[in-house]
Protein backbone atom coordinates (compact mmCIF):
# COMPACT_ATOMS: atom_id res chain seq x y z
CA UNK A 1 0.00 0.00 0.00
CA UNK A 2 1.19 3.53 -0.78
CA UNK A 3 -0.39 5.01 2.37
CA UNK A 4 -1.23 3.24 5.60
CA UNK A 5 -2.48 5.17 8.64
CA UNK A 6 -3.27 3.23 11.81
CA UNK A 7 -5.06 4.63 14.89
CA UNK A 8 -3.49 8.09 14.65
CA UNK A 9 -4.41 10.65 17.30
CA UNK A 10 -3.16 14.20 17.72
CA UNK A 11 -3.94 16.68 20.51
CA UNK A 12 -3.06 20.37 20.65
CA UNK A 13 -3.16 21.26 24.36
CA UNK A 14 -6.80 20.48 25.19
CA UNK A 15 -8.07 20.20 21.59
CA UNK A 16 -8.17 16.75 19.98
CA UNK A 17 -7.45 17.38 16.30
CA UNK A 18 -7.37 13.68 15.30
CA UNK A 19 -9.08 10.86 17.15
CA UNK A 20 -8.01 7.30 16.33
CA UNK A 21 -7.88 7.81 12.55
CA UNK A 22 -7.15 4.82 10.30
CA UNK A 23 -7.20 4.45 6.51
CA UNK A 24 -5.07 3.13 3.66
CA UNK A 25 -4.63 3.90 -0.03
CA UNK A 26 -3.19 2.09 -3.02
CA UNK A 27 -1.30 3.23 -6.09
CA UNK A 28 -3.62 4.70 -8.71
CA UNK A 29 -6.21 6.00 -6.24
CA UNK A 30 -7.31 9.64 -6.18
CA UNK A 31 -8.90 10.35 -2.82
CA UNK A 32 -10.87 13.44 -1.87
CA UNK A 33 -10.14 14.26 1.77
CA UNK A 34 -13.10 16.33 2.92
CA UNK A 35 -14.30 17.97 6.09
CA UNK A 36 -15.42 21.31 7.53
CA UNK A 37 -12.83 23.83 8.70
CA UNK A 38 -11.08 22.55 11.82
CA UNK A 39 -11.99 18.91 11.15
CA UNK A 40 -8.35 17.74 11.13
CA UNK A 41 -7.57 17.52 7.39
CA UNK A 42 -4.43 19.68 7.37
CA UNK A 43 -3.17 18.07 10.60
CA UNK A 44 -3.45 14.61 9.01
CA UNK A 45 -1.64 15.79 5.89
CA UNK A 46 1.18 17.33 7.94
CA UNK A 47 1.56 14.05 9.82
CA UNK A 48 1.61 12.06 6.56
CA UNK A 49 4.36 14.27 5.22
CA UNK A 50 6.45 14.11 8.40
CA UNK A 51 6.15 17.78 9.36
CA UNK A 52 4.49 17.07 12.70
CA UNK A 53 4.22 13.94 14.82
CA UNK A 54 1.04 12.42 16.25
CA UNK A 55 0.59 11.62 19.93
CA UNK A 56 -0.05 8.00 19.00
CA UNK A 57 -0.50 5.74 15.99
CA UNK A 58 1.52 4.57 12.98
CA UNK A 59 2.01 6.13 9.54
CA UNK A 60 3.62 4.47 6.51
CA UNK A 61 4.13 5.94 3.03
CA UNK A 62 5.45 3.59 0.36
CA UNK A 63 6.14 1.12 3.21
CA UNK A 64 8.45 3.67 4.89
CA UNK A 65 7.79 4.50 8.55
CA UNK A 66 7.17 8.26 8.44
CA UNK A 67 7.54 8.68 12.21
CA UNK A 68 10.92 6.91 12.38
CA UNK A 69 12.46 8.06 9.08
CA UNK A 70 10.61 11.20 7.93
CA UNK A 71 13.36 12.37 5.55
CA UNK A 72 13.38 9.03 3.75
CA UNK A 73 9.58 9.12 3.46
CA UNK A 74 9.60 12.70 2.15
CA UNK A 75 11.68 11.58 -0.85
CA UNK A 76 8.63 9.62 -2.06
CA UNK A 77 6.07 12.38 -1.33
CA UNK A 78 5.06 15.45 -3.29
CA UNK A 79 3.41 17.98 -0.98
CA UNK A 80 1.51 21.16 -1.75
CA UNK A 81 0.48 22.69 1.60
CA UNK A 82 -2.58 24.88 2.10
CA UNK A 83 -0.45 28.03 2.41
CA UNK A 84 1.93 27.57 -0.49
CA UNK A 85 5.43 28.53 0.78
CA UNK A 86 7.37 30.10 -2.08
CA UNK A 87 10.47 32.28 -2.34
CA UNK A 88 8.77 35.31 -3.87
CA UNK A 89 11.96 37.00 -5.13
CA UNK A 90 13.07 33.99 -7.15
CA UNK A 91 12.26 33.51 -10.82
CA UNK A 92 10.00 30.55 -11.60
CA UNK A 93 12.72 28.44 -13.26
CA UNK A 94 15.26 29.45 -10.60
CA UNK A 95 12.92 28.27 -7.84
CA UNK A 96 12.32 24.92 -9.52
CA UNK A 97 16.08 24.48 -10.02
CA UNK A 98 16.48 25.09 -6.29
CA UNK A 99 13.80 22.49 -5.51
CA UNK A 100 15.42 19.99 -7.86
CA UNK A 101 18.74 20.41 -6.05
CA UNK A 102 17.09 19.78 -2.67
CA UNK A 103 15.51 16.52 -3.86
CA UNK A 104 18.52 15.62 -6.02
CA UNK A 105 16.13 15.37 -8.95
CA UNK A 106 17.24 15.43 -12.56
CA UNK A 107 17.29 19.15 -13.56
CA UNK A 108 16.37 18.10 -17.09
CA UNK A 109 12.89 17.34 -15.72
CA UNK A 110 12.24 21.02 -14.93
CA UNK A 111 11.13 22.09 -18.42
CA UNK A 112 8.71 19.17 -18.62
CA UNK A 113 7.15 20.12 -15.26
CA UNK A 114 6.84 23.77 -16.36
CA UNK A 115 4.95 22.69 -19.46
CA UNK A 116 2.89 20.09 -17.60
CA UNK A 117 1.42 22.60 -15.13
CA UNK A 118 0.98 25.37 -17.71
CA UNK A 119 3.70 27.80 -16.61
CA UNK A 120 5.48 28.24 -19.93
CA UNK A 121 4.22 31.80 -20.52
CA UNK A 122 5.10 32.91 -16.96
CA UNK A 123 8.51 31.31 -16.51
CA UNK A 124 10.41 34.58 -17.11
CA UNK A 125 8.73 36.27 -14.13
CA UNK A 126 9.59 36.44 -10.46
CA UNK A 127 7.14 34.51 -8.28
CA UNK A 128 5.79 37.63 -6.56
CA UNK A 129 4.76 38.93 -10.00
CA UNK A 130 2.47 35.95 -10.58
CA UNK A 131 -1.25 35.75 -9.81
CA UNK A 132 -2.39 33.49 -6.98
CA UNK A 133 -3.43 30.86 -9.54
CA UNK A 134 -0.01 30.79 -11.20
CA UNK A 135 1.71 30.68 -7.81
CA UNK A 136 -0.34 27.54 -7.10
CA UNK A 137 0.98 26.08 -10.33
CA UNK A 138 4.55 26.77 -9.22
CA UNK A 139 3.85 24.90 -5.97
CA UNK A 140 2.33 22.00 -7.89
CA UNK A 141 5.33 21.87 -10.26
CA UNK A 142 7.66 21.71 -7.24
CA UNK A 143 5.54 18.90 -5.75
CA UNK A 144 5.84 16.65 -8.82
CA UNK A 145 9.40 17.58 -9.82
CA UNK A 146 11.05 14.56 -8.19
CA UNK A 147 8.46 12.07 -9.50
CA UNK A 148 6.98 11.17 -6.10
CA UNK A 149 4.90 8.03 -5.65
CA UNK A 150 2.45 9.84 -3.35
CA UNK A 151 0.95 13.32 -3.82
CA UNK A 152 -0.50 15.20 -0.85
CA UNK A 153 -2.35 18.29 -2.04
CA UNK A 154 -4.01 20.63 0.46
CA UNK A 155 -6.49 22.89 -1.37
CA UNK A 156 -4.51 22.68 -4.66
CA UNK A 157 -6.95 24.71 -6.78
CA UNK A 158 -7.18 27.78 -4.53
CA UNK A 159 -7.12 30.96 -6.62
CA UNK A 160 -7.52 29.29 -10.00
CA UNK A 161 -9.94 30.68 -12.57
CA UNK A 162 -12.50 28.33 -14.25
CA UNK A 163 -10.22 27.54 -17.21
CA UNK A 164 -7.26 26.86 -14.92
CA UNK A 165 -9.48 24.63 -12.76
CA UNK A 166 -10.27 22.41 -15.73
CA UNK A 167 -6.58 22.13 -16.65
CA UNK A 168 -5.40 21.32 -13.11
CA UNK A 169 -8.20 18.80 -12.59
CA UNK A 170 -7.12 17.06 -15.80
CA UNK A 171 -3.51 17.10 -14.58
CA UNK A 172 -4.46 15.57 -11.21
CA UNK A 173 -6.39 12.82 -12.99
CA UNK A 174 -3.41 12.14 -15.23
CA UNK A 175 -1.01 12.04 -12.26
CA UNK A 176 -3.37 9.71 -10.41
CA UNK A 177 -2.89 6.96 -12.98
CA UNK A 178 0.49 5.97 -11.53
CA UNK A 179 0.54 7.73 -8.15
CA UNK A 180 -1.55 7.84 -5.00
CA UNK A 181 -3.18 11.26 -4.72
CA UNK A 182 -4.76 12.55 -1.51
CA UNK A 183 -6.16 16.05 -1.77
CA UNK A 184 -8.44 18.24 0.27
CA UNK A 185 -10.93 20.72 -1.14
CA UNK A 186 -14.16 22.49 -0.28
CA UNK A 187 -15.38 22.27 -3.88
CA UNK A 188 -17.61 19.20 -4.15
CA UNK A 189 -17.85 19.43 -7.95
CA UNK A 190 -14.08 19.08 -8.02
CA UNK A 191 -14.28 15.82 -6.06
CA UNK A 192 -17.01 14.47 -8.34
CA UNK A 193 -14.91 15.36 -11.40
CA UNK A 194 -11.60 13.90 -10.21
CA UNK A 195 -11.85 11.41 -7.34
CA UNK A 196 -12.27 7.65 -7.16
CA UNK A 197 -12.87 7.64 -3.42
CA UNK A 198 -14.04 10.02 -0.70
CA UNK A 199 -12.98 10.26 2.94
CA UNK A 200 -14.97 12.68 5.11
CA UNK A 201 -13.56 13.68 8.47
CA UNK A 202 -15.38 15.59 11.20
CA UNK A 203 -14.10 16.59 14.64
CA UNK A 204 -11.01 14.45 14.10
CA UNK A 205 -12.89 11.25 13.21
CA UNK A 206 -13.52 9.61 9.84
CA UNK A 207 -17.28 9.41 9.29
CA UNK A 208 -17.27 8.27 5.64
CA UNK A 209 -14.73 6.26 3.63
CA UNK A 210 -16.35 5.04 0.41
CA UNK A 211 -15.90 4.82 -3.32
CA UNK A 212 -17.38 7.86 -5.06
CA UNK A 213 -19.55 5.63 -7.27
CA UNK A 214 -21.08 4.06 -4.17
CA UNK A 215 -21.99 7.47 -2.78
CA UNK A 216 -23.41 8.63 -6.10
CA UNK A 217 -25.62 5.53 -6.31
CA UNK A 218 -27.30 6.41 -3.03
CA UNK A 219 -30.94 5.25 -3.15
CA UNK A 220 -32.23 8.03 -0.93
CA UNK A 221 -34.71 10.53 -2.31
CA UNK A 222 -34.55 14.22 -1.39
CA UNK A 223 -37.86 16.10 -1.73
CA UNK A 224 -38.36 19.77 -0.91
CA UNK A 225 -41.88 20.76 0.06
CA UNK A 226 -43.41 24.19 0.63
CA UNK A 227 -46.62 24.07 2.70
CA UNK A 228 -49.17 26.90 2.92
CA UNK A 229 -49.03 26.99 6.72
CA UNK A 230 -46.77 25.86 9.60
CA UNK A 231 -46.19 22.11 9.47
CA UNK A 232 -46.53 19.92 12.57
CA UNK A 233 -43.45 17.71 12.37
CA UNK A 234 -44.83 15.38 15.04
CA UNK A 235 -47.19 14.00 12.41
CA UNK A 236 -44.21 12.81 10.39
CA UNK A 237 -44.37 9.54 12.36
CA UNK A 238 -47.39 8.67 10.23
CA UNK A 239 -45.29 8.75 7.07
CA UNK A 240 -43.19 5.66 6.41
CA UNK A 241 -39.70 5.62 4.91
CA UNK A 242 -38.54 9.03 6.18
CA UNK A 243 -34.82 9.04 7.04
CA UNK A 244 -34.65 12.67 8.12
CA UNK A 245 -36.55 15.92 8.01
CA UNK A 246 -34.99 19.39 7.91
CA UNK A 247 -36.66 22.77 8.31
CA UNK A 248 -35.18 25.07 5.66
CA UNK A 249 -37.19 28.29 6.14
CA UNK A 250 -40.71 29.38 7.08
CA UNK A 251 -42.99 26.62 5.73
CA UNK A 252 -40.33 24.94 3.60
CA UNK A 253 -39.10 21.48 4.59
CA UNK A 254 -36.73 18.91 3.18
CA UNK A 255 -37.76 15.24 3.36
CA UNK A 256 -35.24 12.45 2.81
CA UNK A 257 -36.64 9.00 2.05
CA UNK A 258 -34.86 5.64 1.99
CA UNK A 259 -36.87 4.46 -0.98
CA UNK A 260 -36.43 3.92 -4.73
CA UNK A 261 -40.15 4.45 -5.35
CA UNK A 262 -41.25 8.01 -6.19
CA UNK A 263 -42.58 9.34 -2.88
CA UNK A 264 -44.14 12.54 -4.25
CA UNK A 265 -47.66 11.07 -4.67
CA UNK A 266 -47.46 9.72 -1.12
CA UNK A 267 -46.53 13.19 0.16
CA UNK A 268 -49.54 14.70 -1.60
CA UNK A 269 -51.81 12.07 -0.01
CA UNK A 270 -50.18 12.65 3.38
CA UNK A 271 -50.79 16.41 3.15
CA UNK A 272 -54.41 15.90 2.15
CA UNK A 273 -55.02 13.41 4.98
CA UNK A 274 -53.64 15.93 7.50
CA UNK A 275 -55.35 19.02 6.05
CA UNK A 276 -52.12 20.59 4.74
CA UNK A 277 -51.86 22.22 1.34
CA UNK A 278 -48.69 21.87 -0.73
CA UNK A 279 -47.71 25.02 -2.64
CA UNK A 280 -44.54 23.61 -4.14
CA UNK A 281 -42.85 20.20 -4.33
CA UNK A 282 -39.58 19.29 -6.03
CA UNK A 283 -37.42 16.19 -6.26
CA UNK A 284 -33.76 17.12 -5.73
CA UNK A 285 -30.68 15.15 -6.68
CA UNK A 286 -28.61 13.54 -3.93
CA UNK A 287 -25.33 15.31 -4.72
CA UNK A 288 -22.07 14.87 -2.87
CA UNK A 289 -22.44 18.46 -1.67
CA UNK A 290 -25.81 17.66 -0.13
CA UNK A 291 -24.47 14.49 1.47
CA UNK A 292 -21.51 16.41 2.90
CA UNK A 293 -23.86 19.05 4.36
CA UNK A 294 -26.11 16.41 5.91
CA UNK A 295 -23.21 14.56 7.50
CA UNK A 296 -21.41 17.61 8.88
CA UNK A 297 -24.33 19.88 9.76
CA UNK A 298 -26.08 19.91 13.09
CA UNK A 299 -29.34 21.18 11.59
CA UNK A 300 -30.76 17.81 10.59
CA UNK A 301 -33.49 16.52 12.92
Amino acid sequence: MSIKVTTVSKTYKTQKALDNVSFSADKGEIIGFLGPNGAGKSTMMKILTGFIKPNSGKVFVDEIDVLKTPLEAQKTIGYLPEHNPLYAEMYVREYLQFQAAIFKADPNQIEGCIEQVGLTTEVHKKIHQLSKGYQQRVGLAAAILHHPKVLILDEPTTGLDPNQLIEIRALIKQLGKDKTVLFSTHIMQEVEAVCDRVIIIQKGKIIIDKQLAELQNNKQQVIKVVFDSPFDKEKINQLQGVVSLKHIEKNTWQFIFENTQDMRPRLFDFAKENSFRILELSLESKTLERLFTELTSNKII
